[in-house]
């Protein structure tokens, strides 16, 4: 996927772009390639973008820690204001306080709409805070026997090798 000249949006027709894509998104890991579509309209003074996108990726359970596969779908809609005053690349941004006017994504009027990195962005903030592979999830099963203290499993080959020093 290309950027999109916002200038060239005013030429389309009903300053409309549709883009189809079934590709991997660089910098996310997935199973499958991204599949969907983005449709960017300009509206005069904002972008208007809405999309709908599936991929599958591979998470570990916050709870026993096993791998799992999720089915990440989204179908995100956003305005980005087309501002004069927009930098492409504000690198002081952490150096300086922001106030809750400057929390509205701004583009300069000119320039470029990246929708690789959109589609990034949006599918990274549906990625689950909580990553429990099942409901009824138990986490980590500790053995016990009532002879040795309990020890987790995946200490186990730890375990053995001491075991073997201290012989």
């Amino acid at each position: 996927m290309e950027p999109i000249h916002i200038p060239r949006l005013t030429r389309a027709p009903h300053q409309t772009e549709f883009i189809e894509f079934d590709e991997p998104v660089p910098g996310l890991e997935s199973l499958t390639p991204v599949k969907g579509q983005i449709q960017v309209s300009h509206k005069g003074n904002y972008l208007e973008i809405s999309a709908k996108a599936e991929t599958i990726i591979t998470l570990s359970c916050d709870r026993c820690l096993k791998q799992y596969n999720y089915r990440l779908a989204i179908a995100p809609t956003e305005l980005i204001w087309l501002d004069e005053s927009a930098k492409q690349d504000d690198l002081d941004l952490l150096d300086r306080d922001i106030s809750p006017e400057d929390l509205v994504e701004t583009l300069p009027p000119r320039g470029y709409f990246d929708p690789m990195t959109w589609l990034y962005e949006q599918l990274s903030l549906e990625i689950p805070q909580q990553q429990i592979c099942e409901q009824n999830c138990t986490g980590i099963q500790l053995s016990s026997n009532s002879d040795k203290p309990v020890v987790d499993r995946r200490w186990a080959s730890l375990e053995a090798l001491k075991q073997q020093f201290s012989n």
